[in-house]
This record gives structure tokens, sequence and C-alpha cells, in this order.
């Protein structure tokens, strides 16, 4: 009987000295999570306000949702009378491990936070990006998905692409089709000039504003060079750029502009001696 007495009265201490540090953390548990649901919903209707990507919403979430739950879990051990600071030590040491393993993929995280913060570009969007051409088909935390012209899927890294060079040629709307027509010298350049900006003008995809341009560039070894400079949606960019080819090469044919292939004239002298 004195054992359990003594039990009895120990258990007792206990809960007085206990009780009310695990009440009060109990009270604090309830009550942070409480908080921390509140803070992430508001945090998501913020970000989705001010059109954040959605994918970029979901994970900011949910880390921000874990990380503070996380928080609050080591201080109301802390309030019970648990030792964190080798607990808080280890979880440290083990981040930086995975850190430095996952260097990498962090740095391709960050950048997709980069660029869907920033919106360098975005769906639909025509775009170079480290040396590859094509449509954003799908922008993802850690990469960025492009349609080629060929219809190849290109995955390019966020970390690599926000930290390059990037050409955006859908921003403004409109793109210029750079092409070049040689015609011979004894040509007329002005009829050449007229016919080319008529195909141009009747074309559908062609905008207006700017207007096109046909002008000499170059007086080449066999031929004069003149640069088309249409201008066209981004969308249109290689419709525009094949019919403009096709229908310039029509035009000037039937026009008498005369294409010349590349030649070298060969001039022999009769007088000449060949000496040993």
């Amino acid at each position: 009987m004195e054992k359990y007495q003594n039990l009895i009265e120990k258990a007792y201490e206990v809960i007085l000295v206990y009780g009310p540090k695990v009440i009060l953390a109990l009270i604090v548990l309830v009550v942070g999570l409480w908080v921390i649901n509140r803070f992430t919903k508001m945090a998501r209707k913020v970000m989705t306000k001010q059109n954040v990507n959605i994918s970029l919403i979901g994970f900011v979430s949910s880390l921000t949702n874990l990380g503070l739950k996380a928080l609050l879990l080591i201080s109301v051990a802390g309030m019970i009378g648990i030792q964190t600071t080798s607990f808080i030590a280890i979880l440290g040491a083990a981040g930086l491990a995975v850190g430095l393993a996952l260097q990498g993929t962090l740095a391709n995280f960050a950048g997709g936070v980069m660029v869907l913060i920033f919106k360098p570009y975005k769906v639909g969007d025509l775009i170079k990006a480290q040396g590859h051409l094509g449509v954003v088909k799908e922008i993802h935390i850690f990469v960025t998905i492009l349609l080629s012209p060929e219809s190849k899927t290109i995955i390019i890294p966020n970390g690599a692409i926000s930290n390059g060079d990037i050409t955006n040629y859908t921003t403004e709307g409109k793109i210029r089709v750079d092409m070049t027509f040689g015609i011979s010298y004894e040509s007329n350049i002005k009829k050449a000039k007229e016919l080319l900006l008529n195909v141009m003008s009747n074309h559908p995809n062609v905008l207006e504003d700017p207007a096109p341009f046909v002008g000499v560039s170059e007086l080449g070894d066999s031929s004069v060079n003149l640069a088309v400079r249409p201008h066209t949606k981004p969308q249109d960019y290689w419709t525009v750029y094949f019919d403009v080819y096709e229908q310039g090469k029509i035009a000037l044919d039937e026009g008498g502009i005369t294409i010349p292939f590349p030649q070298v004239d060969v001039h022999f002298d009769k007088d000449a001696r060949i000496s040993n």
C-alpha cells in the first residue's frame, strides 16, 4: 500500500508541475493551428487576386503551411519542457545536407518562382531561350516546356532559363519577317520592289502598320539583293515567310525580273604563253 501511495503522490506532483504546462501547450497548439490555416487561406486569396500562377500558389501555400506548423510544434515542445536545441540542430544539419544534394533542383525551383512572379513570358508566347525557339506550352515550378516549329517538345530547366537571355516575340503583338530576294544586275530594281510590295500588301496576314518594306541591302557577286520586311502576328510568322517567298518568286517571274544563279565569268587571253 505504501508503494501505491508513493506512486499516487508522485503522479499528483507531476500533474501539478506539468499539468498547467500541458494544458497551455494544447491551447497554444489548437489556436496556432487555427491561425496558420487562416493565414494560409488569406495568402492563397491574395496570390489569386494578384493572378499568380496556380502551380506557384499551391506550392507556396503548402510550403508555408508545413513550415509554420513545424515551428509551432517545436514551440509547443519547448513549453512542455522538452529540450529542442539539439532537435533544431539536427533539423538544420539535415536541411543543409538536403540543400547541397538538391542544389540544382533548388536553383530550378528559384528560377521557376522568378518566372511565375515576374512573368517574362506566358503560355502561348513565342520565345527564344537557351538557343531554342518555340511556343511556350507549359510553365512548371522546375521546368518550362516549349513546342518548336518542328513540333518537338523542348524541356528547359527554369534555373538556366531565368539566368539567360530571353527573347519574347509575342510581347509587342507583331513580329518582322526578314527575307532576301536576289535579282540580276540587268533587272529593273524599281519594278522588282513594286512587285514584291504588291505581294505583301495583298497577303491577308501581313500587317499594314508597320508598312511592308523593300530596299536594296547588298550588291552581291552575281545579284542585287533586296531586303523584304513584312510584319505579321507571331502565330502567322511561318505562313507569311513561306507564302511571300513563293508568291514573290512567281510575281518576279511574271514581271520579267530575273533571279540569277551564282556564276563566275572566266576570261582567257589567247596571246598568253605558258612557260616552264
